[in-house]
């Protein structure tokens, strides 16, 4: 009998999942893990593949459909059960085609040479596929009825980003300029309080609370709502650390690295989670414990096309300080290219979030939900500071942490950013930790 696939359980609490785009069409006949559709969680866009090989008979679920975990995705006819097609019919359809009481998109390939009637208008354009764009930027092309190959794209290698997608939708709805018309006889003035409906739709626009930004919405209210949030700034004198990293450069180009500050930041903060494990730890609360955790999985928060995604650098104690450079850059690329896997934002015990250029003075970080610290990285800038009576110019960054008061005093979380802080005005204790 034919199987019905179900939405399995991805992990992390993750409940529901959103149908970016179906790869399959009822009538195709799949093999076992061929990418069958792009489903949107919380965390990421993922590919489910296949369970089977078979036929699809029924698609459940429409694209933009939010659906539960453990409802029919997709119910398969399994290949030992599937009829096979006759091999005539193709020949038959060819040579006999019957009237159809509607015209359809014909898809056509390099080697047709068939002109077809244009399609009806529709408010669904099929997007191109060769057109570089995130899976929810074409949806969103889709949404709004737009062929998305027609953009040119302003994004990193001509990608396609959301916001090319309204500037291209706002130009094209924008109404033409007004012919200039004898002037009407005189009519009575209009209150001045009329409304105009006409005035309100080109001032206003609205989009669907879907997707990434839906579950941002959803993770940062949690987060607000249930952890007892508390913040410190302090700063750091980052003069010997961008010494040290200007000498280590050579050496990661060679390998093929770029080397930032962000993994002399990641070091630094796993050194002081060995340090404080409280602050590497969660709260569960429906069985009233502290959980700390062992190990030393790092998120790096990352803006995308999409919105905020967190990459999990995992077992960053067991890295080098090249490793954690070549995996930061290669977790930021997937993020970015919307390329990224579900078990690279899984598992995080303690976030860095950074603006780099654009950090500005400080921040109040928003905690990581379950996580009970996150730590905020800002702009680097040479101030006048003291230094033995003297008044000297050096590297300042501030950082802020934002903490769970829940699980962490003011004094634990103080405490615990002067030892981030002595590691990196100190980068040299950090080759302890590089061995």
């Amino acid at each position: 009998m034919p199987f019905e696939f179900r939405l399995p359980d991805i992990g992390e609490g993750i409940h529901e999942g959103e149908i970016v785009k179906w790869l399959v069409k009822e009538g195709d006949v799949v093999r076992e893990d061929q990418p069958m559709v792009e489903v949107m969680t919380d965390k990421a866009t993922v590919e489910i593949p296949a369970p089977r090989a078979g036929k699809i008979l029924k698609l459940h679920a429409k694209e933009g459909e939010v659906v539960k975990v453990g409802s029919v995705l997709v119910t398969i006819e399994e290949v030992s059960e599937a009829k096979p097609e006759p091999k005539h019919e193709a020949a038959t359809v060819s040579a006999a085609p019957q009237p159809k009481p509607h015209p359809e998109p014909v898809a056509v390939t390099s080697a047709t040479a068939v002109t077809a009637p244009p399609p009806p208008p529709s408010p669904i354009v099929t997007p191109a596929q060769r057109v570089l764009a995130t899976p929810a930027t074409r949806k969103l092309a889709r949404e709004l009825g737009i062929d998305i190959s027609q953009i040119q794209g302003t994004g990193p290698g001509g990608r396609v980003t959301d916001e090319d997608v309204r500037r291209f939708a706002a130009e094209r709805s924008a109404p033409p300029s007004p012919t200039p018309a004898p002037a009407p006889a005189p009519k009575p003035a209009a209150p001045a309080f009329a409304p105009s409906a006409v005035v309100t739709d080109r001032r206003e626009e609205r989009i669907p609370l879907r997707g990434i930004r839906k579950r941002i919405v959803e993770h940062m209210h949690k987060s607000k709502t249930t952890a007892a949030h508390f913040t410190y700034v302090d700063e750091v004198d980052m003069t010997e650390l961008i010494q040290l990293r200007e000498q280590m450069k050579p050496l990661a180009e060679q390998k093929g690295v770029k080397l930032t500050y962000l993994p002399f930041i990641v070091k630094a903060s796993v050194a002081a989670l060995k340090e404080m494990p409280m602050l590497n730890a969660s709260l569960d609360e429906s069985t009233g414990e502290i959980v700390i955790k062992k190990y030393y999985n790092i998120g790096i928060a990352t803006a995308t096309d999409d919105g905020l995604i967190v990459p999990v650098i995992k077992d960053a104690d067991r890295k080098s300080l090249l490793e954690i450079a070549a995996e930061i850059e290669r977790l930021a690329k997937a993020a970015r290219e919307g390329k990224i896997a579900l078990q690279d934002i899984q598992g995080g015990t303690f976030t860095i979030t950074s603006l780099g250029a654009l950090g500005g003075l400080f921040a109040t970080p928003i905690i990581n939900y379950p996580e009970v610290a996150i730590l905020g990285i800002h702009e680097i800038k040479k101030r006048p500071v003291v230094r033995d009576n003297q008044l000297v110019i050096r590297d300042i960054m501030y950082v802020s942490l934002s903490f769970d008061h829940r699980l962490i005093d003011g004094d634990v979380g103080a405490r615990f950013c002067k030892k981030i802080i002595s590691y990196l005005e100190n980068p040299k204790l950090l080759f302890l930790e590089l061995v």
